[in-house]
C-alpha cells in the first residue's frame, strides 16, 4: 500500500515526506525534476506534473492513499480537479487534502474559492478524505524577516480581529498522521474537515509586541496598508499573485482567520503536544539575526 505525496518538494510536503518514513508508510513523492529532489532512503521519485494526465496515471497507479497539496498558481483549481479525476480511475478513494481555513468565508480570493470548489468536488464525488483547513502560516513571516530586523516594522496586514497562525511543522505532521489513519484503517472512514491553527488568536499589534520583546527593541505594527502591501509584493511576485495577496489581507482587516471552539485542544490531543507559538519562531530568528 502506497502513500503518493504530492508537492513533495516544499516546505509542507518535504516534512510530511519525512514523517511518513520515520512511521514506516511506503512513500511515493510526485516531483518535476527528480534531480533536484532530495528524499529519505526508501521514497520511490515519480516524475510528472497536475497538468501532464499521463505523467499522473502512472505516479497514481498502485497508490491506495493520496496527499493532495497544489500551489498557488494560476490554474490551481484545474490542476487540482485534474488530479482528482485521475485519482478516482486509478481506485483512489483515501485522500488528505491542504485546503485553507475560512475558504467558504474568503469567497472573493481566488485561491481560497479556488480551494472551496476543491472541497465540494471531494465531497460530492465521495472520497474518503480529510480535509485539513491551515491558518495562516507562521513561517509565510520569513518574507519580511529584513524589514522586522532592519527598519522596526511588522508590515503583514494582520489587522485587529486576528489570526490563529500555525506552524508549517504542526501542520505536516498532522498530515502525515491524517494519511497514516486513512491508509491503515480497514474500515472506509466518512469525509472530516479539520482546522489547523495554532495555539494563540493574534492581532498585528499582538505580533509586533512579540517581535519588540525578542528583539529587545521597539517594533511597530503598519500593516493595515494594503495598498503598500500589494505594491511591495510586486516587486518579487507576479502582478496576479500580489493582487491576490491584497484581497486575502483585506478580509484578514474585515474578517480574521479565527478559530472554532475546541480546535486547538483537538490538535493539541491528535499530536499529542502543545502546538508551536509565535513567539518560538520569532525568537529563533532573533537568535540568528
Amino acid at each position: 500500500m502506497t502513500i503518493l505525496v504530492t508537492g513533495a518538494t516544499g516546505n509542507v510536503g518535504r516534512q510530511v515526506v519525512e514523517h511518513l518514513v520515520k512511521r514506516g508508510a511506503d512513500v511515493r513523492a510526485l516531483v518535476r525534476d527528480p534531480s533536484k529532489a532530495s528524499f529519505p532512503a526508501g521514497v520511490s521519485v515519480a516524475q510528472g506534473d497536475f497538468l501532464d494526465v499521463d505523467s499522473l496515471r502512472k505516479a497514481m497507479s498502485g497508490v491506495s492513499t493520496l496527499f493532495l497539496l497544489n500551489a498557488v498558481v494560476p490554474d490551481e483549481f484545474t490542476q487540482a480537479l485534474v488530479a482528482l479525476n485521475v485519482a478516482r480511475s486509478a481506485g483512489i478513494e483515501r485522500i488528505v487534502y491542504l485546503s485553507v481555513l475560512h475558504a467558504d468565508v474568503y469567497v472573493n480570493v481566488p485561491h481560497f474559492a479556488g480551494k472551496f470548489g476543491v472541497e465540494r468536488m471531494i465531497e460530492q464525488m465521495g472520497f474518503q478524505a480529510t480535509i485539513l483547513r491551515p491558518a495562516y502560516f507562521i513561517q509565510n513571516d520569513l518574507m519580511i524577516e529584513d524589514v522586522i530586523t532592519g527598519y522596526g516594522t511588522y508590515t503583514m496586514p494582520v489587522g485587529a480581529k486576528g489570526l490563529a497562525m500555525v506552524d508549517v511543522r504542526d501542520i505536516a505532521e498532522i498530515a502525515a498522521l491524517e494519511l497514516l489513519r486513512r491508509e491503515r484503517s480497514a474500515e472506509p472512514l466518512a469525509l472530516e474537515r479539520i482546522n489547523l491553527v495554532g495555539p494563540q488568536t493574534l492581532t498585528g499589534t499582538d505580533i509586533a509586541a512579540i517581535w519588540s520583546d525578542v528583539l529587545a527593541r521597539p517594533i511597530s505594527y503598519g500593516g493595515d496598508n494594503t495598498e503598500g502591501f500589494e505594491q511591495n509584493l510586486k516587486q518579487f511576485l507576479p502582478a496576479w499573485m500580489a493582487y491576490d495577496m491584497r484581497l486575502m489581507g483585506e478580509r484578514f482587516l474585515t474578517d480574521g482567520m479565527l478559530p472554532e471552539a475546541g480546535d486547538v485542544e483537538r490538535l493539541t490531543t491528535l499530536l499529542g503536544r502543545p502546538l508551536r507559538p509565535y513567539r518560538d519562531f520569532a525568537s529563533q530568528i532573533a537568535g540568528s539575526a
